[in-house]
């Protein structure tokens, strides 16, 4: 773990944290004019946003930090699928409102919890990011877990759609707390966190607000991972086939 240079463990630090952000904000834009109402079209758009903000600023600096003269947008737009270094979880297809709040919450949640760690980060960038981040990520998280309780404890196809979306999505919760060489690395140098700090709280949390929905932890399942290290789902493929479109067919363009 010394063996590997600062600069690259901020590198890809960097990707991982804007990655995430990026591929959620990219999947919620989905929602933009098909969401149950406009009220709630309007709420998963601006928090969609939130998200490309971060990681306009995550991307931003990781290029920077790279020092190979690619930019925010060179990085999110032209790399390859094997580049990207998001877990899994935020690359799942949205599926029912039900299932994309599911995958909202158990992220958001992971996500609060990490930003308020990374707030203390050793590189200033990070640690003002993410000081900014967290605030607007409580929101994501307070927003996704009211849904998730009011339909856990709504109608009975309610229940069983945000049932079945928590049972898809509990694989891929693990991974977002692996620690790899990479991650080990950037914890030690106190670039990034240990997410494994803040497990308990996380799993006390989520049961608490699945009591409060009326619902069950699913049953564990065997992990998904290797999100991290440029191992995806087929789905982010077909996702950054059509984020890429544009900057990819006219790569001269200048917005």
């Amino acid at each position: 773990m010394a063996t590997i240079a600062r600069d690259e463990v901020l590198f890809e630090t960097l990707l991982r944290l804007g990655d995430d952000s990026l591929i959620l904000g990219q999947r919620l834009g989905e929602w933009c004019g098909h969401a149950p109402s406009v009220e709630v079209d309007l709420s998963l758009a601006n928090m969609g946003l939130d998200l490309i903000g971060q990681a306009t600023h995550f991307l931003g600096r990781a290029g920077e930090a790279e020092g190979r003269g690619r930019d925010g947008d060179a990085l999110a737009f032209h790399r390859d699928v094997l580049d990207f270094r998001n877990c899994w979880l935020v690359e799942q297809p949205n599926g029912d409102f039900a299932q994309t709040m599911a995958r909202q919450f158990l992220f958001s949640t992971w996500q609060e919890m990490l930003f308020g760690h990374l707030e203390g980060s050793s590189d200033d960038f990070i640690a003002s990011v993410a000081a900014k981040a967290v605030k607007e990520v409580r929101y994501h998280a307070e927003l996704s877990a009211e849904w998730v309780i009011r339909l856990g404890d709504g109608t009975e196809e309610s229940r069983r759609r945000m049932t079945d979306g928590l049972d898809w999505h509990w694989r891929f919760v693990p991974e977002l707390f692996e620690m790899d060489e990479v991650a080990m690395a950037a914890a030690e140098r106190g670039i990034g966190a240990d997410p494994r700090a803040f497990r308990e709280d996380y799993d006390r949390h989520i049961r608490s607000v699945l009591a409060e929905a009326t619902l069950e932890a699913p049953k564990d399942q065997r992990p998904i991972l290797g999100g991290r290290r440029g191992h995806h789902s087929e789905h982010l493929g077909h996702l950054i086939a059509v984020m890429q479109h544009l900057p990819r067919t006219y790569p001269d363009a200048t917005w």
